[in-house]
């Protein structure tokens, strides 16, 4: 009976989001990018996208902790805005889409993190190779959008090397620099909204 009071208190005085369930989000395309930047030739950076994506994110504001969080993309959804470089990079000299054609995230722990914000650690599969990742990670929200969703952020910036996972093509320039750098930078920008 206690109990009963003390939640009913709580409602009244509007705090009833102490008892909040964690919150499966669906993620919006529309605002949402991951995207990729390699060195080419020493000299400057080459960009591209992935368009097919999905994953599973069910974010829990009281215990971030125990939220779950994975994702997948399609490698044939690559895009450079150059079809022949796009074409070399889904062939068996690169992503080898047609044996791979996934790549996958799946997260293990999240950890709040002192400045704010978390260090997201996981696993990255990629051309059937699984390597651990850690990740800072930035959420925002979530907040209610002018047509009553409930939308959230989240943010993960990092490196990978890409002969890690088996991607080795590259080739010596005169100057002894490689046409492909290794380090391969990784933004994966997420808004997401509430599933209903």
């Amino acid at each position: 009976m206690k109990r009963l009071f003390t939640a009913s208190v709580l409602s009244i005085l509007g705090v009833s989001s102490l008892f909040a369930a964690p919150q499966n989000y669906m993620i919006d395309t529309s605002h949402s990018t991951v995207e990729f930047s390699v060195q080419h030739m020493v000299l400057s950076k080459t960009k591209g996208s992935f368009g097919e994506y999905g994953g599973t994110l069910i974010w829990d504001s009281e215990a971030p902790s125990k939220s779950k969080i994975s994702g997948h993309l399609s490698v044939a959804s690559l895009d450079t805005k150059d079809k022949k470089r796009d074409d070399h990079l889904k062939s068996k000299d690169f992503f080898d889409a047609e044996a791979h054609p996934k790549m996958t995230f799946i997260v293990t722990k999240i950890e709040p993190k002192k400045k704010g914000g978390y260090q997201l650690i996981g696993k990255l599969t990629m051309k059937g190779v699984t390597k651990d990742i850690s990740t800072p990670l930035i959420v925002q929200g979530p907040i209610k959008d002018p047509w009553g969703n409930d939308r959230i952020h989240f943010n993960a910036t990092f490196s990978i090397n890409r002969q890690d996972y088996g991607i080795t093509w590259n080739k010596v320039m005169d100057n002894g620099g490689l046409v492909v750098g290794n380090q391969v930078d990784i933004t994966i920008d997420i808004e997401a909204i509430a599933a209903q």
